[in-house]
């Protein structure tokens, strides 16, 4: 076994991921509200004690369901955020998470106390064969962890500690963010560039150790609706225009090969169908339209409007509706104008002898939409791995090196506000 070296941070850590994972908040794109779940709002309160328990200046958790607050600075420098969102995702089941911890993993397979047939193997997930001696965090079998991203609050609220607790530390002013529904894609709310007051900032939401991430998806939203003919079946001849039967249509004229999220990979982007709801009268189809570069994401909006246009014409007596909306631009458009945030990160990792991962995420975050507002948020590992099913894990030391990352960069950056002066 790996004679694994332990932190001053890692059983705060582990005690953190287990309570908060264990705290339904899983968000819910039904709702229409913000944050779209009520569980939600009980993580949110839990945080603000917290934060004001450990000494935190200027807690606030804002009606549009927002926890701010400030970490005073020592330093002169730059005010820097932290961000991570407290929902989890809806793709799996999150209700009754029971977290453990694998305590020295050995490197063989772990295996479920709530379902016997499902195996994490490092035969099929090599990063897990890298932690041998690790302390591992994972669930039961039947639920996801939610790792994503409550590691990433983990991390900040230790991080936050330390700092307020921490004598003779240098560090300019931080401020914190816990934000909601970043899953679903509607928790942003425009007030927060404004309210977070910060210079640059920082997501804690990304995987594996060294990633500092300054390049995501640009995404848009669409929703199609196909209005057919009703009519009873039995009298239905020459009459019936059958909605579900078209929007099937839609669905399999789609390139299967090359433009679907599992057909795909490296910097190639998609077409996603994510829900289809309703019946032979109506149907409503929402996808999701993913691409690094906007030439290739406007290609993929006008191939599903032409799509739709030629099922249309195949069918007059039919209506079909195409609606695209934009959701969130790749962060690289602005960050590559002042890496400075980026350098800073990457300066850090080295300082902790972590090497540099800058791969773009296929995926986005909160960062996306501040970096598009002006607060520009490169995003900063966590360690978080399976994300988003029931084989989700964490390696405790992996958030160990991410707190020591964070703490490294905002000591260089008082240093570099002092060489500057």
């Amino acid at each position: 076994m790996t004679d694994t070296p332990r932190t001053e941070f890692d059983a705060e850590l582990q005690d953190r991921l287990m309570r908060y994972a264990a705290i339904d908040s899983q968000s819910d794109a039904t709702t229409g509200v913000t944050p779209s779940t009520e569980c939600q709002w009980d993580m949110l309160r839990l945080l603000e004690q917290e934060l004001t328990e450990i000494g935190a200046a200027d807690v606030e958790l804002t009606d549009y369901g927002v926890v701010l607050a400030t970490v005073p600075g020592t330093a002169e420098g730059p005010t820097i955020g932290f961000l991570a969102h407290v929902d989890t995702a809806p793709q799996f089941n999150a209700a009754g998470v029971k977290p453990r911890v694998i305590d020295g993993y050995n490197g063989g397979d772990i295996t479920y106390p709530d379902d016997v047939d499902l195996v994490l193997s490092p035969k099929d997930h090599p990063y897990l064969g890298t932690k041998v001696g690790h302390d591992i965090i994972t669930a039961s079998g039947t639920t996801l962890l939610g790792g994503d991203d409550k590691a990433g609050v983990a991390i900040i609220m230790t991080m936050a500690r330390h700092l307020l607790n921490a004598q003779g530390s240098k560090h300019p002013t931080l401020r914190i963010a816990f934000t909601p529904d970043e899953e679903i894609g509607c928790g942003f709310d425009n007030r927060l560039a404004e309210d977070l007051k910060v210079d640059f900032a920082y997501t804690l939401d990304g995987g594996v150790v060294g990633e500092i991430v300054y390049e995501s998806f640009s995404a848009d939203g669409a929703v199609v609706t196909v209005t057919g003919v009703s009519i009873h079946p039995g009298y239905a001849k020459d009459k019936m225009v059958n909605a579900a039967h078209l929007a099937s249509k839609i669905i399999q004229t789609l390139p299967q090969a090359t433009m679907q999220p599992e057909t795909t990979e490296g910097d190639q982007g998609f077409i996603h169908v994510t829900d289809m709801n309703g019946g032979s009268s109506e149907m409503e189809l929402k996808f999701i339209l993913r691409d690094f570069e906007l030439e290739g994401l406007a290609a993929k909006g006008d191939l599903l409007r032409q799509i739709c246009a030629a099922v249309q014409a195949s069918e007059p007596r039919a209506k079909i509706t195409c609606e695209i909306t934009p959701q969130y631009r790749n962060m690289r458009y602005w960050l590559e104008n002042d890496m400075t945030p980026v350098e800073l990160a990457r300066a850090a990792c080295t300082d902790n002898g972590v090497e540099v991962l800058s791969v773009p995420i296929r995926g986005g975050t909160d960062g996306s939409r501040l970096t598009e507002m002006g607060i520009p948020t490169p995003n900063i590992f966590t360690g978080m791995q399976c994300i988003h099913g029931p084989k989700e894990w964490i390696s405790v030391q992996d958030m160990a090196l991410a707190t020591q990352v964070c703490l490294s960069l905002v000591e260089r950056a008082a240093k570099a506000e002092a060489l500057a002066t």
